[in-house]
């Protein structure tokens, strides 16, 4: 972690879109490996706020964008849909769209088996989550602190802001966050900012079309050449079709 001397930005620092990318000569994550990685957090915490990551704030004493609690809009059809109508964003700043953004596709990137998190909208499911009145002010504290330390951190280390960087050089910041239990305790902010988006990336691309289709989940669909249970199954487990013969018939 930086020691909180931010150096002097170069011009085209001051705007995450201003760098090329040099994604391509970077090896790509493996969505198998960010499987397991999201498979580490439950996810259903998520959304549960942390008091010590909302007392901590932001590093380096980062100015945030002005906080405000009001959602622009209730639920409409559960906390997790949102509206049609609905903004673009409803809770992030431009810059930390961008950031959100790269980051998702950090965690979940594409691949042959189907898109990346924001080719499934994930950012937009986030902005929705965070921007409900269920959501509690520490979830949304630690969200937006936790952007401005990846910010911070990218720029102490590569004098850019994190959307900005390389892939290679995004890859070394995630390297010191993304496993808790070999993380230096100076990243302690880093690895609270990192669990959450883990989790909220996986709710919002696996709650997605695109996500139960990676899944290849297919829901309750009938299927007309089902047998009923194997009588190797049955006999293992010590029953028979012959109880229903026992039943009272109805006339």
């Amino acid at each position: 972690m930086s020691d909180g001397l931010e150096p002097k930005m170069s011009d085209d620092a001051q705007t995450d879109g201003a760098s090329t990318r040099e994604d391509a000569a970077a090896k790509p994550v493996s969505r198998r490996a960010a499987l397991r990685v999201l498979g580490s957090v439950p996810i259903a915490g998520a959304m549960m706020g942390s008091s010590a990551f909302a007392q901590q704030g932001t590093a380096a004493g980062a100015q945030q964008p002005k906080q405000t609690h009001e959602a622009p809009f209730p639920p409409e059809h559960g906390q997790g849909t949102p509206p049609k109508s609905a903004p673009k964003r409803a809770f992030f700043t431009a810059a930390e769209w961008r950031t959100v953004s790269v980051l998702a596709d950090d965690i979940i990137p594409g691949d042959a088996r189907s898109g990346s998190a924001t080719q499934a909208g994930v950012p937009a499911f986030i902005d929705f989550q965070l921007s409900v009145p269920e959501t509690s002010d520490e979830t949304r504290v630690g969200i937006r602190g936790g952007i401005a330390w990846l910010n911070t951190e990218s720029r102490a280390r590569f004098r850019r802001n994190y959307a900005a960087l390389s892939q290679a050089q995004r890859n070394q910041i995630l390297d010191d966050i993304a496993w808790p239990q070999r993380a230096k305790p100076e990243f302690s902010h880093g690895v609270a900012f990192f669990n959450r988006m883990r989790d909220l990336v996986g709710m919002g691309f696996f709650s997605s079309a695109m996500g139960w289709k990676d899944l290849r989940y297919e829901g309750n669909v009938f299927n007309p050449d089902w047998q009923g249970c194997p009588e190797a199954a049955m006999q293992k487990l010590g029953v028979s079709h012959a109880l229903m013969d026992t039943r009272i018939k109805v006339e």
